[in-house]
């Protein structure tokens, strides 16, 4: 479409380039009659709301029109409603053909394409843990029909993680919905669910990525060293002392960025569970969320990646999601997770130390101390050595292996432990069962979980029929 060349009808004011798509999906592209005027156009389509510019393209030399038209409506549902009622409809009836009515794409995507319904009726909503798909269901369904709700769940607890999706059966109810709800959903457009992956956008930042990065290892991506004091002046007058902390960051960039690039930039901290990047119906920027693990993770991203340009001239901006945790408990359990992180290493690293972290002072009659999120079951007896075993797990420790003492008394809380050992040298580690059930417990409250500043890896091992099979360990 040779938009270059053609000029507004009437001459009136029309919104500047930047604020065509302010908020996004508020401009509907038709298909008309070369004989249409801009009147009837303003008069068939002032019922759906206030409109705030109607261009209708002409070619540059005859300024006859070319049988294109733009509406931009002040809100996306405005638009969106239009599309729904008018496309398909005569505007006289001298016409003899009926319109054709698009929501138009954004001029800052790079594609020509028109946006598609199915884009425009699921959106994403953070809600809080406690909710079901009934609640979210209720919570929503003022705005329309609703096709499904859904949640997100952690896949190894099955526990929500405070994210969740609604598809609507037309584009204005979700419009509609984002416009209206309580913002604390942060409701935004979501993602296509299988989206094109030969899309120009798609081709754009995968081509930068490449340019960026090259193919040096992701480690060299952020010269901290260089820049520390870069980052320091940027983050100078955050104010910290009011800023609620959690495991969850909100990640805004003024040029848009895909899922693979957010995860590249973020994984470099340690400790990242997902992330979710959506569209902000609002403005075009990009926009994602983020969540960690562990506390101590998110808050060394936020410091280090809060200002970091990607790319090259771009700054990314990074903040704390409240999630409603307790900011001083969480600052005093990263706290103890990297004093416990940093004693264990010292014992893992030199031996010697042992004897004095174990009979130091009064610490050698304490029970190890435990600092982790997960809700531990409470203290159960070992099993007689002598007890045939049911299960063997098999412990996988990183960055180091946890002491046998600590090991011990996570794992037994579970019931029915015989024994638990390290293989000597290496970040792996054995616990032997006289009960199926005992052991899945462990598994399922243990898997993938930090205890004492050490993610640990727990799967089930050789089975009892080869355990009696196997020689006695020498070590």
């Amino acid at each position: 479409m040779d938009e270059a060349g053609s000029c507004a009808s009437g001459g009136g004011f029309r919104p500047g380039v930047d604020s065509l798509d302010e908020p996004p999906n508020s401009r509907i592209f038709l298909v008309i009659s070369k004989y249409t005027p801009e009147s009837v156009l303003r008069e068939r389509f002032s019922p759906f709301g206030e409109i705030q510019d109607i261009w209708v393209v002409r070619d540059k030399h005859t300024k006859e029109s070319k049988g294109i038209a733009f509406v931009k409506f002040a809100r996306s549902s405005q638009a969106c409603r239009a599309m729904e009622e008018m496309h398909g409809q005569c505007l006289s009836p001298s016409d003899t053909k009926p319109i054709k009515v698009f929501i138009a794409q954004s001029r800052s995507s790079g594609s020509h394409r028109d946006v598609e319904d199915e884009e425009l009726t699921r959106i994403f909503v953070m809600i809080p843990k406690s909710y079901t798909e009934e609640d979210l269901r209720e919570k929503f369904k003022v705005y329309g029909d609703i096709e499904y709700c859904s949640i997100i769940k952690n896949k190894v607890t099955g526990e929500s993680k405070g994210l969740g999706y609604v598809r609507y059966l037309k584009p204005s109810q979700a419009a509609q919905a984002i416009e209206n709800c309580d913002r604390s959903f942060r409701a935004i457009l979501a993602e296509p669910k299988n989206k094109a992956s030969e899309s120009s956008e798609q081709d754009y930042y995968s081509n930068m990525r490449q340019e960026t990065l090259g193919h040096e290892p992701r480690v060299n991506m952020f010269p901290f060293g260089e820049q520390q004091s870069e980052f320091s002046s940027f983050d100078k007058n955050d104010n910290r002392g009011q800023e609620s902390i959690s495991k969850r960051l909100s990640v805004v960039s003024r040029v848009p960025f895909t899922e693979e690039q957010l995860f590249s930039i973020f994984d470099i901290v340690p400790g990242l569970e997902y992330c979710e990047v959506q569209r902000d119906p609002y403005s075009n920027y990009g926009h994602g969320v983020v969540q960690y693990f562990n506390v101590a993770s998110a808050i060394y991203a936020k410091y280090k990646l809060h200002g970091f340009q990607y790319p090259p001239g771009n700054r990314i901006g990074v903040s704390f999601i409240d999630d409603g945790s307790n900011a001083s408990d969480l600052l005093r359990k990263m706290a103890t997770q990297m004093v416990a992180a940093q004693l264990a290493s010292m014992v893992w690293n030199n031996p010697s130390q042992q004897q004095f972290l174990q009979f130091g002072g009064s610490s050698g009659s304490q029970l190890p101390q435990i600092q982790t999120d997960v809700v531990l079951p409470s203290c159960k007896k070992k099993a007689p050595p002598e007890t045939p075993v049911k299960e063997r797990l098999f412990i996988v420790f990183n960055p180091h292996p946890l002491p046998l003492d600590v090991l011990e008394d996570i794992f037994c809380r579970f019931g029915n432990l015989i024994e638990v050992y390290l293989v000597s040298g290496k970040n792996v580690g054995y616990a032997k069962y006289a009960d199926r059930v005992s052991a899945n417990d462990a598994i399922t409250t243990l898997h993938g979980k930090i205890l004492n500043g050490v993610r640990l890896k727990v799967m089930l091992a050789d089975s009892p029929r080869e355990e009696s099979n196997k020689r006695q360990r020498t070590y």
